[in-house]
């Protein structure tokens, strides 16, 4: 359990002096004076608000491993003791889950702990916390007060003189006590030794690391493993089937706590083994024995309406987290809570709240019978003195162990959900602002122990992540189809002796919004017909599509020829120093004569599909792609559109797919075409954009546009 740093391993910026340690002893004797376990100094850095750890006592550092940096504006208490100038108090394992609960989600223990600031009136050099077992009392004692404080003026003061003779405070050796390295130096003679050994129960000593100093005979053989290889050892790490995580956290418990401390263990292949530990500040002892068999563990009472019998372990909550970052939207992330956490925790139903315009809202709910009992609370002001109104403004959980206790706290019952006995309202709290409450409900009272308030908080912090993002999902979501219908045309217009139909799909990478475009522009004589698709899927891409659909409808209304239109939308998109290039494809309609004239810039070519069922790949004349050289030029083709021949006109994100060839995927299509072509063209288009690739993964969008000649045409 070391963290595996010696003094000359630490950063440059705080290796220690040589010297006598300042801090360690002055650490040593403020929790001699105050009977603590275990503390903590942190030097606050020079060149930035951070609080570094420059020795720690009576715990393994890696016990304080994620707080051996800590910023000024973390929500920990060594960094509100600084910001406050004032000392922190956190009485017990319960206060510690309400105020600072990813602290208790890391360390679920029952321990009270001290921060106070080192300070003079005109300075800050650092913080100290010091903790004592579960045992102490949940408020500190005036003498305990005061010695703690008069500590850490002094220590400020020589601080302060350090600094004006020139001479750095840096980190100094952790105060641990040394390994036991040998019976008679742990049990005091050979004769005790002799004693131990004929004992018929294991024992075994352990140092503050976790490592072992003795293990008598009976030890050794029930772990299975000599003597000679347990010492110097982790027990965790020698014994193969006690390499578990829950193992070595009792351990940590121990220690932390100062309380003495169990577990049973299965040794292989049916033994069952009981280890007890027993903390001091030096170390544990570890008596371990024979269990009671499974069996009689089974036939053993169980507990009623205790709720769950464990918490969520580290595997859930990983699994929830890599869940949670696949959450798409809002109703997905509600979805997850109660597939994942609902069933982990014990409870029956999930309520997601939200606020907007200084209201309440429901943003999804979860087994509840009866929908309108959720919905009812949709709209309600946040003034509303409810829990749901109280944790989404003030970012405070609250527990209710039952309905009594509820009403007893708010006696209006706006937020009594019908069926449900117990509730946890969790604040999500997303980059240090409120973003929703999750309101888990249970079917039976439920007690909230301390360290499943704490699980279930540190739990309410992947959720809002989770909230956050999908919410902010769901605005460019929305923003992205509204801009993306802005752009495009809301219906296609009518245009004598011409059916058409059109289909849009984003692409499933990216914003959902692109560059592909279509366009039906009922002019007369002669109507147009244009797709196209500018490089990209995204916003920019999408802006440029509309200026150049846009630009396309005004040219062709001035009457300009299809090679015109082409020059004059090429000259449009470089005068816009966009530096995005385009495809286009631009026909103009002749119906009655049954002729098309036909101009492209670098797009994929159409297919034509005749009355009889044939359709060929139209080999047209072109241009470079829009955007690239202002000379271009674009020359068109006449192309034979009879009645009952069928325009094909697509985008390449329909015949593009990684791994697939173009040409097949165009020959694919073209037998779509020919065995479907006859269908109403509303059906044709639902047909195309769901063969194939493009149906599925899409890298690209899609855009398509067909066009049916109507056999009246031409007739007059």
């Amino acid at each position: 359990m070391s963290d595996g740093r010696t003094p000359a391993q630490a950063p440059a910026a705080v290796r220690s002096q040589v010297g006598r340690p300042l801090l360690s002893l002055s650490l040593a004797a403020m929790m001699d004076e105050v009977h603590a376990h275990s503390g903590a100094v942190y030097l606050l850095a020079a060149d930035e608000p951070v609080l570094e750890m420059a020795v720690m006592a009576g715990l393994p550092r890696q016990f304080a491993a994620p707080w051996e940096r800590v910023g000024l504006s973390a929500a920990v208490p060594v960094a509100e003791a600084v910001r406050g100038r004032r000392l922190v108090w956190v009485g017990g394992e319960e206060e510690m889950a309400r105020r600072y609960p990813r602290i208790a989600m890391a360390l679920p223990y029952p321990f009270a702990l001290a921060a106070l600031p080192v300070a003079t009136e005109t300075k800050a050099y650092g913080a100290i916390f010091v903790t004592w077992p579960g045992s102490h009392p949940q408020v500190l004692s005036d003498r305990e007060r005061e010695h703690l404080t008069a500590a850490c003026h002094r220590l400020a003061a020589r601080l302060e003189r350090a600094a004006e003779d020139s001479h750095p405070i840096r980190a100094e050796p952790d105060l641990l006590a040394a390994t036991v390295s040998g019976v008679a130096g742990s049990l005091g003679s050979v004769e005790a030794a002799r004693m131990v050994a004929r004992l018929p129960y294991g024992l075994l000593s352990m140092d503050l690391h976790g490592r072992i100093g003795f293990a008598n005979p009976a030890a050794a053989e029930m772990l299975g493993r000599p003597t000679s290889d347990l010492l110097g050892t982790q027990l965790w790490a020698s014994v193969p089937w006690l390499n578990d995580p829950m193992y070595e956290d009792r351990y940590r418990a121990a220690l932390i706590s100062q309380q003495v401390t169990s577990f049973v263990a299965l040794r292989p292949p049916g033994d069952w083994l009981s280890f007890r530990m027993y903390p001091s500040r030096t170390g544990l002892s570890v008596r371990i024995s024979r269990a009671r068999s499974v069996a009689e563990l089974a036939r053993a009472p169980q507990r009623s309406a205790q709720g769950p019998a464990r918490l969520v372990t580290i595997t859930q909550v990983l699994n929830l987290a890599g869940s949670l970052t696949e959450a798409v939207g809002v109703q997905d992330v509600v979805q997850l809570v109660a597939d994942e956490v609902c069933p982990a925790v014990g409870s029956q139903a999930v309520v997601v709240l939200g606020s907007q315009a200084g209201r309440l809202h429901v943003l999804g709910h979860h087994g509840y019978p009866d929908p309108h009992v959720v919905e009812r609370f949709d709209g309600l002001p946040l003034a509303e003195r409810t829990p749901g109104t109280h944790v989404l403004t003030s970012g405070v959980p609250a527990f209710f162990d039952s309905q009594t206790q509820l009403e007893r706290l708010y006696p209006g019952g706006h937020e009594n959900p019908d069926g449900f006995a117990a509730w946890a309202y969790l604040p999500l709290i997303a980059s240090g602002r409120p973003v929703g409450t999750c309101v888990l409900a249970y079917a039976q009272p439920h007690a909230f122990a301390a360290d499943e308030r704490a699980v279930l908080t540190s739990l309410a912090g992947l959720i809002a992540q989770a909230l956050d993002r999908a919410r902010l999902y769901d605005t460019k979501n929305q923003l992205a189809h509204g801009l993306q219908a802005a752009l495009l045309p809301h219906s296609l217009a009518r245009v004598p002796g011409i059916d058409a139909a059109a289909r849009y799909l984003p692409a499933t990478q990216g914003m959902e919004i692109g560059g592909d475009f279509y366009d039906l522009v009922p002019t007369r004589p002669l109507a147009a017909a244009v797709i196209g698709d500018v490089q990209g899927h995204n916003v920019t891409a999408a802006g440029l599509m509309g200026q150049i659909r846009t630009g396309v409808r005004a040219f062709t209304t001035g009457g300009q020829a299809p090679e015109e239109v082409m020059h004059s939308t090429n000259r449009l998109l470089i005068d816009l120093g966009a530096d995005l290039f385009a495809s286009c494809l631009y026909l103009r309609l002749d119906p009655e004569r049954g002729r098309a004239v036909m101009a492209r810039a670098g797009h994929p070519p159409p297919l034509l599909r005749r009355a009889d069922g044939r359709v060929r790949v139209l080999d047209l004349a072109g241009g470079p792609l829009l955007g690239i050289d202002a000379a271009a030029t674009y020359p068109t083709t006449e192309v034979d559109l009879a009645p009952g021949s069928v325009l094909v006109l697509y985008t390449d994100g329909l015949v593009e797919s990684p791994g697939v060839d173009i040409e097949d995927a165009v020959a694919d299509l073209g037998e779509l075409v020919a065995s479907s072509g006859d269908r109403p063209l509303e059906r044709l288009a639902d047909e195309i954009v769901l063969h194939g690739e493009a149906a599925r993964e899409r890298v690209d969008d899609v855009a398509v546009l067909l066009l049916r000649a109507c056999p009246e045409a031409g007739r007059d």
